[in-house]
């Protein structure tokens, strides 16, 4: 017999699933590098970065999307409001990523090795994009008019000078990494966890995306191109079904005194007085009364269950079933 109960699909982590560490850190670690001199080698192209910031901009205004100017205003209403946006810009990108992906691999081994696949994904597809499509910021555009608040109020991560910069490439705006990787750290987290709460990790990309449209280093269009890029490489890379409680089976003692699974007593079966005389020695005196008690009763094996055959008379019933009950 079977009962259902409820327990949660995720509260130890499946060790089985988790991949060598020393060769997952060799892989980030590589595919961080790769992407970070992929960049550094498509810096330089200031006519077409700017070329295509132009149209960039002009395509919002058709498209009707709201001036990134409205986001930056509000900002600049206060400055420790525009300083910790810049400070979120620069230090929480990175760190969250990464915290994220050990998280996960020391906790949900699963979900890791998909998350990882989909981030390295998204970020090799938006290094080729940097590559075919140089795009200015928002805030190096002179028609958008626009605050470089990193190097106005501070924090900045990039040089005065962006033609030149060896710290990063300036000209990679297309699409939003920042974003795409925050949108992927929240659905992460989301499918990955049970809590009530976790959908408030919804919070990380949308501050993100105020911070990266409120300090004019990305366009409303960043945004909306790395989302679409997400959804297609969440789509190649299906992250594992959300943690959920689902019923799980356990083994009852069954009521007429066997356990369901178990094996089938010797006498429980229809011959068990001729496997029982056949282990007593010949000559003794309980092989004589064996071969005295007549022809056996037929028992039912199923469930230590006793039934005398047909024909069985009253006096042969009371034994077999005593012997069913034992």
């Amino acid at each position: 017999m079977t009962y259902a109960r409820t327990e949660p699909t995720d509260q130890e982590p499946d060790i089985r699933a988790r991949p060598p560490l020393v060769r997952e850190f060799l892989l980030v670690a590589g595919l961080f590098l790769a992407y970070k001199f992929g960049r550094q080698a498509a810096n330089g192209h200031v006519e077409e970065a700017f070329r295509n910031a132009g149209n960039v901009w002009d395509l919002e205004r058709a498209l009707h999307l709201p001036g990134e100017g409205a986001v930056q205003g509000l900002l600049l209403h206060s400055q420790p409001l525009i300083h910790a946006a810049n400070t979120y810009y620069a230090a929480v990108h990175f760190p969250a990523t990464a915290l994220f992906l050990v998280w996960l691999y020391w906790r949900r081994p699963g979900h890791y090795v998909r998350s990882r696949r989909v981030l390295a994904a998204l970020t090799g597809a938006a290094l080729v994009l940097h590559l075919l499509f140089p795009l200015a910021p928002p805030r190096m555009l002179p028609a958008a008019g626009l605050v470089d608040t990193g190097q106005v109020y501070g924090p900045t991560v990039y040089g005065q000078t962006p033609a030149t910069d060896t710290m990063a490439n300036q000209f990679a705006a297309m699409p939003s990494l920042h974003v795409g990787w925050a949108v992927m750290v929240a659905v992460g987290l989301i499918v990955a966890t049970r809590s009530r709460w976790r959908w408030l990790w919804l919070l990380h990309p949308a501050l993100t995306l105020l911070v990266v449209v409120g300090t004019a280093n990305h366009y409303w269009l960043d945004a909306i191109v790395v989302g679409a890029m997400l959804a297609v490489a969440l789509a190649v890379f299906r992250l594992p079904p959300a943690a959920r409680t689902v019923p799980a089976r356990q083994s009852l003692p069954d009521l007429r005194g066997s356990v369901e699974g178990s094996p089938v007593p010797a006498y429980a079966g229809g011959g068990a007085p001729e496997a029982f005389a056949s282990a007593v020695p010949a000559g003794s005196a309980a092989a004589g009364a064996f071969a005295s008690a007549g022809p056996s009763p037929s028992f039912g094996a199923v469930g230590g269950s006793a039934e005398p055959a047909d024909g069985a008379d009253a006096g042969s019933r009371a034994p077999a079933r005593a012997g069913a009950v034992r």
